[in-house]
């Protein structure tokens, strides 16, 4: 390309070639080590005063570099800037193209916007098969149609000009709008013409025949007589050719006979309107054609970046055009086709149509594919001409109806139903995410509808000339699709069971979140939980985490993680997704024992503490009062240094060890002479049991933790069967292997004549720890020895 660049005559245009390369280049280079990002991060995200001095260009498009990518390691989610090819540079030389251009003079300028505009024009009507039409290109995509509804008030109001909005008030215009179409353009469209809300009619969409996504026909013919009945003038219908949530066409045809008995300017958007283009174009969409304006979006079908939307309309009035901002008299905005007029001459007509052939046929293909695939709808009726695919992951009672969405489960309610319906939406919003991470390329979208609930959107003409969307990418999907649906069932079919289990276990409150995509949410209520408060609870979050660590610990194949209760601040217990056939039962056993052993152990620990503070307390008044006693019993001149050794040396006192035992188990304070009389220290009160769960199940060699016990399955064969009885026996046998070997060296123990060796080691030791009387003074245990 250097080469060629140095065959152009203006050395102008060659050196923006040039430069242009180059700062793409640089820009797309994302190779930075650790230390050059902690800098770039400092300075780029702290404004600071413009130079003195200015600075060159490669520091400049540096910085642009560190403010592009500077947030790439706060969020490592967040996708790449996409990688621009040749086409996509020729679109960005268009905008430098643009301002060079328009320092020309202004002959030539003319000239040259003329041409520009005039062949991309040419080009976009033959291509999308619309004859004799003229162009707009526009920068906001929904700015076309504004422009279109002031062509229509002019056309239709012919003294708007001369009297204004008092025109409209005596005779209101209404503006007719799918159910279906985009979020947010009526509103729009009111704004940018000064119009109340109630010049806007939302047509609904079909409730008993076809497509509960296109617009109802007969509907709206029914609407349009009653404003004329009422004094009010149907100005203009926007129809859908491939609607903005699932791509269903209207009935374009249809709507346009309608709208020629009524003199209503039909204005027709959507990505369904690139098949125009192809050789063969559903009738539906090929009506567009008709129509007296279209918007289209060139730049994402073909992968542009910074290329205008174009809306193409028809009208033989130049000065009303003019009026409505369609057309102007300023060279430079013309110049907004620029970058489209190059890209167009780049890709060439076959380039064109290939890319959106593409599009539509990786569309095709994931069709087919998921047609073969159980538990998945697809939701597009119309498959043969739609270039959208909408999917969704469900299980359907036999009978039932096919919105709402549910597992076979006895005894099913209404809000049973509306329950699972909430799951199955959580488990496609799961799908989703897990499949945008492993297939990136293939650019699904998550969406929420309002009848069908939460599904996925596949759209290649809007992602695949961007992503690079290849049909190996749609085998990839497919093959990822089928490889969740095993965790997507076993999930589902354990939810309702898991639920069960939780509100039969006392202790454990079930929490339905329709958010959460796993088996079920469920807290523990301890005995100072308060119900009806709806803050925090410290003791609640540490015995959930303590909870949390215990589940961890056994290394089972669920997941578990602690938050909020998404209606509370309130600790909860979230259980992921199952990919094996789980015992409900077990787990919520596990989790109310485990839970109740944690809540026992942290009060035991407070209590112990507050006991042993007591008894410390206790111990040093006691051990003052026999400090008083012993004085009191010795006398004043026993205490006296010279005169007391005299006096224990010619009669000695016959003083008993007094100190303090504190026994941790029963909280009591106690007397250490039964140890020194009896040479031994009592057994005491014994430590309760740990708690633990009602029933332990037992499990083969290498079997992870909740899983169900294979044991009188049909499924398996006779010789696997005894295999396994024989495993369980064993293990039978190990676990009450130790249980007989403690009876029997208990009984042992019990015999009147044999002696306790644990008796006569702790008497040995008493003897060698135990001071003699004969000593110059008695030893008391002070306080620093009781702690």
């Amino acid at each position: 390309m250097d080469a060629s660049l140095e065959k152009i005559a203006d050395p102008t245009l060659a050196e923006m070639g040039k430069n242009l390369k180059e700062a793409v280049k640089m820009l797309e280079d994302s190779q930075r080590t650790e230390e050059e990002n902690g800098k770039k991060l400092i300075s780029g995200d702290i404004p600071g005063p413009l130079q003195g001095s200015g600075q060159d260009m490669v520091s400049i498009l540096q910085l642009v570099q560190n403010l592009m990518h500077g947030d790439e390691d706060e969020e490592p989610q967040s996708p790449r800037i996409q990688n621009i090819g040749e086409q996509g540079h020729m679109a960005l030389l268009g905008h430098s193209l643009g301002a060079y251009i328009s320092t020309l003079d202004k002959e030539k300028l003319r000239k040259l916007t003329t041409r520009i505009l005039s062949d991309t024009t040419l080009w976009l009507c033959r291509i999308f098969r619309y004859e004799n039409g003229c162009a707009y290109f526009h920068e906001e995509e929904r700015e076309g149609l504004a422009k279109i509804c002031r062509l229509a008030i002019h056309s239709r109001y012919e003294d708007f000009v001369v009297d204004g909005f008092n025109v409209l008030y005596n005779k209101k215009p209404v503006i007719y709008l799918s159910a279906a179409a985009r979020p947010g353009l009526g509103q729009y469209l009111c704004n940018q013409l000064g119009l109340p809300f109630p010049c806007l009619c939302r047509v609904p969409c079909n409730t008993v025949f076809g497509s509960q996504h296109q617009m109802d026909v007969a509907f709206l013919e029914k609407l349009i007589k009653d404003d004329i009945e009422r004094g009010r003038l149907p100005l203009l219908l926007v129809a859908n050719a491939g609607t903005a949530a699932v791509g269903h066409t209207d009935k374009i045809g249809r709507l346009k006979e309608l709208c020629e008995q009524y003199g209503i300017w039909l204005h027709v958007e959507g990505v369904n309107l690139a098949t125009l283009a192809l050789g063969y174009v559903s009738s539906s969409v090929l009506a567009a054609a008709k129509c007296d304006s279209m918007t289209m979006t060139p730049g994402p079908w073909l992968g542009l970046p910074a290329v205008p939307a174009v809306t193409l309309y028809k009208h033989d009035d130049p000065a009303l055009t003019l009026v409505a901002g369609l057309t102007s008299n300023k060279p430079t905005d013309k110049l907004r086709a620029l970058p489209l007029w190059l890209s167009l001459q780049y890709l060439g007509l076959d380039g064109f149509v290939e890319r959106i052939k593409h599009a539509c046929q990786l569309s095709q293909r994931l069709q087919e594919s998921l047609k073969k695939v159980n538990y998945i709808k697809i939701l597009v009726e119309d498959e043969l001409s739609s270039p959208v695919v909408v999917f969704r992951f469900f299980q359907e009672l036999p009978g039932s109806d096919p919105v709402f969405k549910a597992v076979p489960v006895p005894n099913m309610t209404p809000s049973g139903v509306g329950r699972e319906r909430h799951s199955c939406d959580a488990l496609n919003r799961w799908l989703g995410e897990q499949l945008k991470q492993l297939v990136p390329a293939s650019g699904l979208t998550v969406m929420d509808l309002e009848a069908e609930g939460t599904c996925l959107r596949f759209s290649p003409l809007m992602t695949a000339a961007v992503l690079g969307t290849r049909g190996e990418d749609v085998d990839q999907l497919v093959a990822c699709i089928e490889s969740k649906l095993p965790v997507l069932c076993c999930t589902l079919q354990l939810r309702e069971e898991f639920k069960q289990e939780v509100e039969a276990t006392a202790g454990l409150l079930y929490v339905d979140d329709p958010n959460w995509s796993g088996i079920g949410v469920v807290r523990y209520e301890h005995a100072n939980d308060d119900k009806s408060s709806l803050k925090s609870d410290p003791e609640g979050e540490n015995i959930h985490a303590g909870l949390l660590k215990k589940l961890n610990e056994l290394e089972s194949d669920l997941t578990f993680k602690i938050g909020p209760e998404y209606k509370s601040m309130k600790s909860c217990l979230y259980v992921g997704m199952a990919s094996d056939n789980v015992d409900a039962a077990e787990l919520v056993e596990t989790i109310a024992a485990t839970a109740r052993e944690i809540e026992e152990n942290s009060r035991l620990l407070e209590n112990m503490t507050e006991v042993v503070r007591k008894g410390i307390q206790e111990a040093q008044v006691e051990l003052q009062k026999a400090s008083e006693e012993r004085l009191l019993e010795e006398g004043v001149l026993r205490q006296i240094p010279v005169v007391g050794s005299v006096l224990n040396w010619f009669s000695p006192v016959q003083a008993l060890q007094k100190g303090r035992t504190f026994n941790l188990t029963a909280g009591s304070l106690e007397s250490t002479e039964p140890i020194y009389v009896y040479k031994a220290q009592g057994a005491g009160v014994t430590l309760p049991p740990t708690p633990s769960g009602s029933r332990t199940k037992q499990r083969l060699p290498g079997q992870k933790p909740f899983k169900r016990s294979l044991r009188g399955s049909d499924a398996l064969s006779e010789t696997s069967s005894v295999s396994h009885i024989e495993d369980l026996e064993k293990v039978e046998r190990l676990s009450s292997g130790p249980e007989q070997i403690t009876l029997e060296a208990s009984s042992t123990e019990g015999h009147p004549g044999a002696p306790s060796p644990q008796h006569t080691d702790q008497t040995e030791a008493f003897q060698k720890g135990v001071p003699h009387p004969e000593d110059d003074h008695s030893q008391v245990e002070g306080p620093e020895s009781l702690r």
